[in-house]
């Protein structure tokens, strides 16, 4: 019986009884160029799974912030969107721009708003807004610790309130910058101080 017969009636798992160092015969692929022996194991490089952003735990992009195409201040102050309701904080900064400045330009304005801004920031007065804008012998406006009554109804108000969001966000170029101080130049207090600007009827020092 030839080799080949005693295999095809071989039982199943035949390759197991031969000898350990029985040769295995080579086999031939059609179209090879060389015989291949042995068995290919299995390739063990499987591809890495993709990670996929969780829809529940992912954090959202932060927004962004909206950027100022107003051409000039008084284009800014009409888009800008008066809130419902003030703060405190702002409605102090925007008392201070109404009282001292409502009659002066919205730079003028801005000018003012900013000075409150620097001397809360300064280390030098109270560290609030409202606690400059009400700090003793500082505001003439302020009398007995208290703001007058404002007339809310008004666009003089309302410039005030933009006015003061603007000065906070610093989304308009300020005409005075670093000032801690001012007074009507119809006045001559005899400051000893470093003059910066001189805006409508106010002088700016620092």
């Amino acid at each position: 019986m030839t080799v080949a017969a005693m295999l095809l009636i071989a039982e199943p798992g035949f390759a197991n009884d031969l000898g350990v160092d029985a040769p295995i015969p080579a086999i031939t692929l059609p179209g090879a160029d060389a015989p291949q022996t042995g068995t290919v194991a299995p390739s063990t490089d499987t591809p890495a799974p993709v990670a996929t952003p969780d829809p529940v735990t992912a954090e959202p992009a932060a927004p962004q912030p909206v950027p100022v195409t107003a051409e000039s201040l008084a284009e800014l102050v009409a888009e800008t969107p008066r809130p419902a309701k003030l703060d405190a904080e702002l409605r102090c900064l925007a008392g201070a721009v109404y009282f001292e400045s409502r009659g002066e330009s919205l730079v003028g304005q801005l000018a003012v708003a900013h000075v409150v801004i620097n001397r809360a920031k300064s280390g030098r007065f109270p560290s609030s807004l409202c606690g400059v804008v009400h700090q003793k012998s500082q505001f003439s406006f302020v009398r007995g610790g208290k703001m007058p009554k404002i007339r809310e109804s008004g666009a003089l108000w309302s410039n005030a309130v933009a006015i003061a969001q603007i000065a906070r966000d610093g989304s308009w170029k300020n005409h005075a910058p670093g000032a801690l101080f001012f007074h009507a130049r119809y006045v001559s207090p005899g400051w000893r101080k470093t003059r910066i600007a001189q805006i409508d009827n106010h002088i700016f020092y620092r």
